[in-house]
């Protein structure tokens, strides 16, 4: 496994340079990196031999991995730290796509199909990372079969959840939609202590809105409702769940009763 570094100019973004031979990861790296989606249900041996063809490089914070429409090379992976998928659309808006923390693989649909980059990949805090090359992944897929049906999983439990935000934003109000992201980052970044939920999220409310597909002030002001019912309590780049049982009920509203519902009759 080879360690690359990666410096951020104030003006010019540089990409990982190769720094040094291989190195041992610790741990808990090491651990992210076998229970990504590419390696977690491979023989040992060979999710062994895989992890050896990585490269490992740490990204300082607000470095740029890729960019929209960028050719893609690599396939990567979060051993620690947290990195945003982000997409620009006319006029300069940006929208968070994912947040996504140790273990969680990225980068890899583009490298399959050999089209450009549909989001910008930025780190949100120090990060290391490993990545995979396109030659390598294509000639390990070739060598092992089951690679293919770990990959195809992986999009199609991403195309389910595509289409799960895609009915959130029909159907779910603003303040729905901010609980079920709340609990969404509970299960993915929280840190349970006694009855409480600490989710050290590293978003400014700017991101947070961006990721619920809302308005700052609008955040701002569901934030300040959930505070003053006494459902999570706010700290800086963190949220504390004091109530999940209520954030559950407004994440998942109770449909109205058919009885209550007006008859409609067209003809």
């Amino acid at each position: 496994m080879t360690t690359l570094t990666q410096q951020l100019d104030p003006v010019v973004v540089h990409r990982p340079v190769l720094v040094s031979m291989p190195e041992r990861l610790d741990a808990g790296c090491e651990s992210a990196l076998r229970r990504s989606a590419l390696l977690k249900n491979l023989d040992h041996d060979v999710a062994q031999a895989l992890a050896r063809e990585f490269e490992t490089f740490t990204a300082p914070r607000a470095s740029i991995l890729f960019a929209e429409d960028d050719t893609a090379e690599y396939l990567y992976i979060v051993l620690s730290g947290k990195v945003k998928l982000t997409q620009h659309a006319t006029g300069g808006r940006e929208k968070l796509v994912e947040l996504l923390g140790p273990s969680d693989q990225f980068g890899e649909v583009s490298v399959l199909d050999s089209t450009p980059r549909t989001s910008t990949a930025v780190v949100v805090t120090d990060a290391l990372l490993a990545r995979l090359s396109k030659a390598a992944l294509h000639e390990w897929i070739a060598r092992h079969p089951p690679m293919a049906t770990q990959l195809l999983r992986l999009v199609a439990q991403r195309l389910r959840r595509t289409h799960a935000n895609l009915s959130t934003m029909v159907f779910v109000d603003t303040s729905g939609r901010v609980a079920k992201e709340l609990l969404r980052l509970a299960q993915r970044f929280g840190v349970p202590f006694r009855d409480e939920i600490r989710i050290e999220h590293d978003l400014s409310q700017t991101e947070l809105a961006q990721l619920v597909g809302a308005s700052r002030e609008t955040i701002n002001k569901i934030l300040s409702n959930y505070t003053s019912r006494g459902w999570i309590r706010l700290e800086t780049k963190c949220i504390v769940i004091l109530d999940r049982e209520r954030l559950a009920q407004r994440a998942h509203p109770q449909p109205l009763p058919t009885h209550a519902i007006p008859s409609y009759h067209p003809y």
